[in-house]
């Protein structure tokens, strides 16, 4: 909804989430921020469950994903219902959206590996398979990185994002605006099957 209120044609490949969550830029707004804060909301409510349920003692990575995470979420409703005024801050949308960015990043990874070890104890190597599935959540963030190297360096004159890249015919896989959705994507399928795992 708050793409297609977006004033401009808004093209997800080409443009950062951001974009549909500032008020100067989009009107259909406060959908993105209901969006963001129910989501941000809910992950805490998940956090709180899991840090009640207790912790197992060979488990010790895990209280540091759930805090992990826990910060993430809280950043998350944070960015958008703490406005820069607030905070007194220069950019502090970018500062909260970065530290919920790191936070889910470590908590899910740190998650992943303690859920999927216990899950493939039985296996021949459940370390070596517990750290290949929480890697691969990490690969979205691996590839954005060699592709803003590659632009920063052969395409220095193209702006930060924007349909200017598509006008200009630059490939997809290039943009930082896709691999932020690829690892949106990415967090939300984790995110599912790790509340599924972690029911009990």
């Amino acid at each position: 909804m708050a793409a297609r209120r977006y004033p401009s044609e808004y093209d997800w490949r080409y443009m950062t989430i951001s974009s549909l969550v500032y008020p100067d830029r989009n009107p259909g707004y406060l959908w993105a921020w209901s969006g963001l804060v129910l989501c941000g909301l809910g992950g805490l409510c998940w956090m709180a469950v899991l840090a009640r349920n207790g912790t197992p003692s060979n488990a010790p990575d895990r209280p540091v994903a759930i805090w992990a995470l826990g910060l993430g979420y809280l950043c998350m409703v944070g960015c958008v219902l703490l406005p820069g005024r607030l905070l007194h801050l220069p950019r502090s949308h970018d500062l909260l959206a970065l530290a919920a960015f790191v936070g889910l990043c470590v908590g899910t990874v740190q998650l992943t590996y303690h859920v999927a070890e216990r899950r493939l104890r039985r296996a021949r190597s459940p370390r070596i398979y517990a750290g290949a599935l929480a890697g691969a959540a990490m690969l979205p963030l691996l590839l954005v990185s060699a592709t803003q190297a590659y632009v920063s360096h052969a395409l220095p004159q193209l702006p930060w994002v924007g349909l200017e890249w598509r006008a200009r015919g630059v490939p997809v896989y290039l943009s930082f605006a896709f691999w932020e959705w690829v690892t949106c994507a990415v967090f939300s399928v984790y995110t599912t099957a790790l509340s599924r795992a972690t029911r009990r």
